[in-house]
């Protein structure tokens, strides 16, 4: 089988996402580093039309006025962008965004159901969390990423909106989880693993917060803290994290 190729930046929560299934699947996969400016520029938009520009361009009176180091700022925000794109050349295919990569992969080379159920209801039920992920963790966590960090001027009632989506978010999954190891059926699945990587940014966007009452304290969510913790546990995410700082990463499969 011929490597899977991931267009990638390091430490960002939603190529890490499908690096994350990669491993899960031991398929051989390598990555394809996108510069920053590249993000709206041929090659990349030939396979990522959505190509993304993090940061919006400031106006020289207000970084003066803000004294805020853009190019900092910039590469800083890398955190948190999605350049995530796919091709591959076992199948010709190629595609962008994170969820329909996960989709996929699950569906091609998920073959044993390791981390799915292929019937009713719980192939529904994986499809609800997925959907709940890509809508609700993702976006609101970004911009509570955005807003605590990155934006030049603190709002107090930005940072205190996103920061409670973030807690609502996950009393959501700490309800759901009681009495129950996963969010679906009696294994982790895909869907499990689709909100993990963001959840590992709680504790530091949580704490930028510095204009906001709003702080955050895992032991208010035993469950889901019991959860991710088991995430954590699994070998495909001890891989990732290792490698999270890296401009290349590769894997011959298993």
């Amino acid at each position: 089988m011929k490597p899977i190729t991931l267009f990638w930046r390091n430490m960002v929560p939603n190529p890490s996402k499908v690096l994350v299934i990669l491993e899960e699947l031991g398929l051989p996969y390598e990555t394809s580093w996108v510069e920053q400016g590249d993000l709206k520029r041929e090659p990349f938009t030939r396979y990522n039309p959505n190509g993304r520009v993090p940061v919006p361009l400031f106006s020289q009176t207000v970084q003066e006025q803000q004294k805020v180091d853009f190019q900092l700022l910039r590469s800083v925000y890398n955190i948190f962008t999605d350049p995530g794109a796919i091709i591959d050349p076992n199948t010709d295919m190629v595609l962008f965004e994170s969820g329909a990569i996960v989709a996929y992969l699950i569906d091609t080379y998920d073959k044993e159901n390791k981390l799915n159920y292929p019937s009713s209801p719980e192939k529904y039920q994986l499809l609800q969390w997925s959907f709940f992920q890509a809508s609700g963790q993702g976006p609101y966590f970004g911009q509570a990423a955005w807003f605590n960090l990155f934006h030049p001027e603190k709002l107090p009632s930005a940072q205190t909106r996103y920061a409670k989506e973030i807690k609502r978010v996950i009393s959501v999954l700490d309800a759901s989880l009681v009495g129950r190891d996963w969010l679906v059926g009696d294994k982790c699945t895909y869907a499990d693993l689709a909100f993990v990587m963001w959840n590992t940014q709680i504790d530091f966007v949580m704490a930028a917060g510095t204009a906001t009452d709003e702080k955050w304290d895992v032991a208010e969510f035993p469950n889901f803290k019991r959860w991710q913790e088991a995430m954590l546990g699994r070998e495909s995410l001890k891989r990732v994290l290792s490698v999270l700082q890296e401009k290349e990463v590769k894997s011959e499969g298993k």
